[in-house]
């Protein structure tokens, strides 16, 4: 099996690392990653200037681009192979509810999906990530990943793939299947005039989440309330945004107008 990994961290980060070495008993793992973090920047694209790969090491490339980019060159053109999977992680911090909006991480594996590739996309939810700086932090998680695809990823419909946040704690409980939870409204942006008298802003924090602990008959939990128990979320999203339900309705208010 031919992996690509790619994140939104950069090449170089701890968590990246730690999936590598952890999927590599599975076949040949191919980094694609962007040469310094790329945190929030989705599923975007660079269409004004030139992206240079460059190999800093065996099988192990860095891009002057987005997280989709690299997948993008990688499964176009970039090699003389093709992936059987792509996986993109392990993110620093989680990428729960509606911060899979923003997520370079699940940018880059819908991209991969969009190349008619399984994908997932895996973040380390805990409150100090952050601070994580050796691959040895990420083990944990990068080991619970090599086992869930040695299992065999659940086949997926179309345009859909997985997204996986797994907690930081001692004793994983397990993994539930989740649906994408919500936060409240975001924090207010905070502003600051700099050394030079200009003014400056910082956009606010991500708002709490909304902690829902079921949406439906089937006793189906948010992500983030599995992740708060200590169990890993398991989430299948897709690309298609539509609003089914309301379509017919719609139309028909058109239609009167």
């Amino acid at each position: 099996m031919n992996i690509l990994i790619a994140n939104d961290d950069g090449v170089f980060a701890p968590g990246i690392q730690a999936l590598a070495q952890a999927l590599k008993p599975l076949g040949r793992v191919v980094i694609v990653a962007p040469e310094s973090e790329r945190s929030g920047f989705s599923s975007a694209l660079t269409l004004d200037r030139p992206l240079r790969p460059i190999e800093v090491s065996t099988d192990v490339w860095a891009v002057n681009g987005t997280p989709a980019d690299c997948v993008y060159l990688a499964m176009n053109g970039l090699f003389d192979f093709e992936f059987d999977l792509v996986v993109s992680g392990i993110n620093s911090g989680a990428n729960l509810g509606d911060d899979v909006l923003y997520s370079g991480t699940v940018g880059a594996a819908f991209e991969g999906r969009l190349m008619r590739q399984a994908a997932i996309a895996v973040s380390l939810a805990g409150s100090n990530v952050r601070s994580y700086n050796s691959p040895e932090d990420y083990a944990v998680a990068a080991k619970w990943v090599h086992d869930f695809i040695a299992k065999g990823i659940p086949v997926l419909p179309e345009r859909h793939i997985l997204n996986i946040n797994i907690p930081d704690v001692a004793q994983l409980k397990g993994a539930q299947v989740t649906y994408q939870g919500r936060r409240i409204q975001s924090k207010p942006i905070t502003s600051q005039v700099d050394p030079r008298g200009r003014q400056v802003y910082w956009i606010g924090l991500a708002g709490e989440a909304v902690t829902d602990p079921k949406k439906n008959d089937l006793n189906i939990q948010s992500d983030f309330f599995a992740v708060a128990n200590g169990f890993v979320s398991i989430t299948p999203i897709q690309m298609d945004a539509t609003n089914y339900s309301i379509l017919n309705h719609l139309q028909q208010q058109f239609l009167q107008a």
